[in-house]
């Protein structure tokens, strides 16, 4: 266990921005997370759990305590002729778990490839992309509640998953510090690929297969977003919209072109990043911060920006959304003030 005062943040989170904490304290075993909480309840003090840092931006310095669990490993626990079970400790880098389960032949989060962020942040952030969500391979969650210092598991279906969120991120939050989550993962994968642009990047690299699944996501995502070690960027700032189909016939009288996508009982998803481009952003840079010149949807940090610098960035934008098209966008990364 590290414990340090008055900690730059700068590093640990994506966007680069610098800010710094109270205290930070690092884990890299499970006893020194009981040890610090018998000792030290955090009942009385604002904390924060840190992930992978992709999906924060610090406004301000944080006045409180940053807990950081950092426990590595990834191992196959269970082999069935029709699934694995493969844990994976909550301070493993997601990517790496997905490159893992890709080589053993295991379907189910290869869609999701090349997401930045720790694998304890995708169950917390409910991370998707290409027609996926992690929420539909997660087996366990594995978790110690900070109030009772005792390891607790959770069940998928009763975390309150949805777009983007889960009840870790919501009513749980700073409750529980996730320290693994076991993912139930297919062994005759079932391919994901009707997303817009998938299945013909896959045609031009090989066979449909699970490597080649991958290869494509990872070709698809380099090619539209920042890589966040060369460009401090969280990746989409915002949320989809969904409306109902009432709302969008209205948007579609005034903007026939708008994209959007059928979610069921009458619920459609809009694009906010081509809400974005079509208010002017794409590309457009105020002050430090700016919007990506390839997706509007990606705030970055070019290389000084401030996190408040950023964040009246996304404050103008969603502005100019509401104005335009009636829509109030919803920040997808937590902005910590």
């Amino acid at each position: 266990m590290q414990i340090h005062k008055n900690y730059s943040l700068k590093n640990l989170t994506t966007f680069q921005v610098e800010a710094f904490a109270d205290q930070y304290i690092r884990f890299d075993r499970m006893d020194e997370i009981f040890g610090y909480l018998s000792d030290r309840p955090l009942e009385n003090h604002r904390h924060l759990i840190l992930g992978g840092g992709s999906n924060l931006l610090f406004v301000e310095n944080f006045e409180g305590i940053i807990l950081h669990p950092l426990l590595k490993g990834i191992e196959v626990i269970k082999e069935r002729a029709d699934h694995a079970l493969v844990k994976a400790m909550a301070g493993e880098n997601w990517d790496d778990l997905v490159e893992f389960t890709v080589a053993r032949g295991y379907g189910g989060i290869e869609n999701l490839s090349l997401i930045p962020g720790s694998v304890g942040a995708s169950a917390m952030q409910n991370i998707g992309a290409y027609g996926v969500e992690v929420k539909s391979a997660i087996d366990s969650i594995e978790a110690i509640s900070s109030s009772e210092q005792k390891k607790v598991t959770f069940d998928p279906n009763n975390c309150g998953f949805d777009y983007r969120f889960s009840h870790f991120k919501g009513d749980w939050k700073g409750q529980f510090i996730i320290t693994a989550v076991v993912f139930k993962l297919l062994r005759k994968p079932d391919y994901v690929t009707h997303y817009s642009g998938v299945q013909e990047t896959v045609d031009k690299i090989g066979p449909l297969n699970l490597e080649n699944l991958r290869k494509a996501i990872i070709k698809i995502r380099q090619s539209k977003l920042p890589d966040p070690a060369e460009i401090g960027n969280a990746g989409s700032f915002f949320k989809n919209p969904v409306v109902s189909d009432t709302v969008l016939n209205d948007l579609l009288k005034s903007h026939p072109d708008m994209p959007s996508y059928l979610q069921g009982d009458n619920q459609f998803k809009l694009a906010a990043g081509w809400m974005i481009e079509k208010c002017g952003w794409k590309g457009k840079t105020i002050g430090r911060a700016a919007v990506h010149d390839k997706q509007a949807l990606v705030l970055v940090n070019p290389g000084s920006a401030t996190g408040r610098e950023i964040f009246e960035l996304s404050e103008q934008i969603k502005n100019s959304v509401i104005e335009t098209f009636g829509i109030e966008l919803k920040r997808e990364v937590l902005v910590v003030q």
